[in-house]
């Protein structure tokens, strides 16, 4: 069987069960944003790493060095955030072929050293060496009370369903950079994602929100990520999803890196309100948990349709 047939999350089931004898203790590993290793006093580290890859995940041609370093790090703080914890530390790691100048690694790190102050984020450590392609690979670690870190398996029949921006965005300008346009608002958003840190903490805070993840291969496979965690269904009202442009890529894109959220029924509309005055702007209430099978049903001003559309996956 070649790994396409698979697939990418078919092949994340398989190390898990690989690796199912080997007792975790308190951890806690695959299937969320980040790991979590539970501390003393209630606290816990969360911990993500992501790899980024020249010709897979940036076009090396396309994207300013300054750009790339951003991005390298704002994709592991998205998923910090998703968990409700506070970043407190990063490592990096590249692979960087001898073509490279090092006028192009001091804008990289430019770029990676102004996303770290941004939100007091230290780089502790990591490894260089030499490669074919430009390979990225950031472990980002942070830190929360347990009792605020939110997971992908804790959404409930009847919760409302969130997410916290516009999609679509960054999806539209890769978009824009296949068919030649390089400087559109689009391609900005594509290359310097703005990773929903302070939300995420906050929202981490609120004990109505229950389910939470960062979308970064779309919703059409982020949110089913939830529901099979949580055992349920979803219902999705696409007049109601906030697009940059069409409401496909809103939904298929990926590479957004704002959260998506179940809220309690009882307290959603009092968290919505909360949250548009902590931060100037709103949650975007997009569908609702419902019983069923681990699928969504999409619906057009309350009919339902069937459209054939998936996130990204890379096999």
């Amino acid at each position: 069987m070649e790994l396409s047939e698979l697939g990418e999350f078919g092949w994340i089931d398989t190390i898990r069960r690989r690796f199912a004898s080997i007792p975790v203790g308190a951890n806690q590993g695959i299937g969320d944003d980040c790991a979590v290793l539970p501390l003393a006093e209630g606290q816990a580290w969360v911990v993500t790493t992501d790899m980024l890859v020249e010709g897979v995940h940036f076009l090396p041609d396309r994207i300013t060095p300054y750009q790339l370093g951003r991005k390298s790090l704002a994709v592991n703080l998205s998923d910090v955030a998703a968990m409700g914890a506070t970043p407190v530390a990063s490592f990096l790691s590249v692979a960087l072929p001898h073509s490279y100048t090092v006028e192009w690694a001091d804008g990289f790190l430019a770029g990676y050293h102004a996303l770290s102050e941004a939100f007091g984020v230290p780089l502790l450590g990591g490894d260089t060496t030499a490669g074919d392609r430009l390979t990225i690979n950031v472990t980002a670690m942070g830190k929360a009370p347990l009792a605020h870190l939110k997971y992908r398996r804790s959404a409930c029949v009847g919760d409302r369903i969130f997410v916290t921006g516009v999609l679509g965005g960054s999806a539209q300008g890769l978009c824009d950079l296949q068919a030649g346009h390089v400087d559109t608002p689009y391609v900005a958003l594509h290359h310097d994602p703005q990773p929903q840190v302070r939300e995420g903490i906050w929202l981490g805070q609120q004990p109505a929100v229950r389910a939470m993840m960062d979308l970064s291969d779309g919703l059409a496979s982020d949110l089913v990520h939830i529901l099979r965690a949580s055992g349920c269904g979803a219902v999705i009202a696409l007049e109601q999803i906030p697009a940059a442009t069409s409401v496909e890529l809103a939904v298929t894109g990926g590479e957004d890196y704002q959260l998506l959220l179940t809220l309690d029924a009882r307290d959603a509309s009092e968290v919505a309100q909360q949250y548009r005055n902590q931060f100037g702007k709103p949650l975007y209430e997009i569908g609702v948990i419902r019983q069923g099978a681990p699928q969504i049903e999409w619906q057009e001003r309350g009919v339902p349709i069937t459209p054939d559309w998936r996130g990204f996956t890379h096999f």
